[in-house]
């Protein structure tokens, strides 16, 4: 174990001790830690990212033909081209025939790198949800499968910011939504990544006036499954106020409940980052697991509106919830 990882190791227990004694979380500390170093291509909106089973990182974000980025360390980062450098008419009845492709969402499955994406414009819940696959990852080489979820201007939902969990028992969930009635979950044949079947279960939802939650992660960790979101406003530069929330369940469909017992369904919700110092509305988290470490990538801007790829690590406290370090 390197002298690094033993401080670290060391200060996340600290953290965990205190917070087990003294009765706080993290959304209480003065302050959140900034983000780690990330060097070359640094721009990034709604960012995903995945440990590549051949080594390496892919990572993908919200940009015309969704852009993607490579990197063999997890800290510099080089521009990689676009996944759809054709353009995309497919989507065009949902954007307008704007090339810009919202949230996409990678992982890799049966030897295969899949990707959720959606296609919408903005303030409109006229919007899908897409699957594309791809063998390599690389631009250009990603085939889209079609539409997997669909929401109009009278669905009550809004279908972009998909996430797919694969459960320990081999079932698959798609959990998405962005503001209107909150966040959302289908069930999908792990076959086809298509829906299992109509229902629509709901998980998360806000009640106040913007309804403001979106971009939802779940990961499942010991007995619990995480449901990770976004409150508050993105896409304001350093005006944004997007932060990083989390609750959890016993099952993967909910009920989820915050720190307190309040349940998200109801607009709960424990923060575990938001604006300080010079990180600005830091939001659409992406979390994964790289060997020990369970990662969490989200963007942020800068005092000049510049939207920036942030990446941090998760810890989890004596009482099996995450703080970010």
């Amino acid at each position: 174990m390197t002298i690094r990882k033993l401080l670290l190791t060391a200060v996340t227990g600290l953290v965990a001790i205190s917070a087990s004694v003294y009765g706080f979380t993290r959304a209480d500390a003065a302050t959140y830690p900034n983000p780690g170093v990330v060097a070359g291509s640094t721009f990034a909106h709604d960012p995903t990212m995945i440990k590549k089973p051949t080594g390496g990182y892919l990572l993908a974000y919200t940009a015309p033909g969704i852009g993607l980025k490579t990197s063999t360390d997890r800290t510099t980062f080089t521009d990689a081209g676009k996944a759809f450098p054709n353009g995309t008419p497919w989507a065009d009845a949902y954007t307008g025939g704007d090339t810009n492709l919202w949230a996409p969402d990678i992982s890799y499955q049966g030897g295969k790198y899949l990707m959720y994406y959606s296609a919408s414009t903005f303030g409109s819940s006229k919007s899908a949800i897409f699957l594309a696959g791809s063998t390599t990852g690389a631009a250009g080489t990603w085939t889209d499968y079609g539409k997997v979820v669909e929401s109009s201007a009278t669905s009550g939902y809004n279908a972009i910011d998909p996430n797919l969990t694969v459960t320990s028992s081999g079932e698959w969930w798609l959990s998405f939504g962005s503001f209107w009635s909150g966040i959302k979950m289908v069930k999908l044949n792990p076959s086809t990544g298509k829906t299992a079947n109509s229902t629509i279960v709901a998980v998360a939802e806000r009640f106040t006036n913007s309804k403001s939650i979106e971009a939802p992660v779940i990961v499942q960790r010991g007995g619990y499954y995480y449901l990770f979101v976004a409150f508050d406003l993105c896409c304001k530069g350093a005006s944004s106020t997007y932060r990083i929330m989390v609750g959890r369940a016993k099952s993967v469909t909910g009920p989820y409940l915050d720190r307190a017992g309040t349940a998200m369904t109801a607009g709960g919700g424990t923060e575990i980052l938001a604006s300080h110092d010079a990180i600005h509305g830091p939001g659409h988290p992406a979390v994964f697991q790289d060997g020990d470490q369970t990662v969490l990538a989200y963007h942020y801007y800068t005092a000049a509106g510049d939207a920036k790829l942030g990446i941090n690590l998760l810890g989890w406290d004596s009482s099996a919830w995450p703080y970010v370090y």
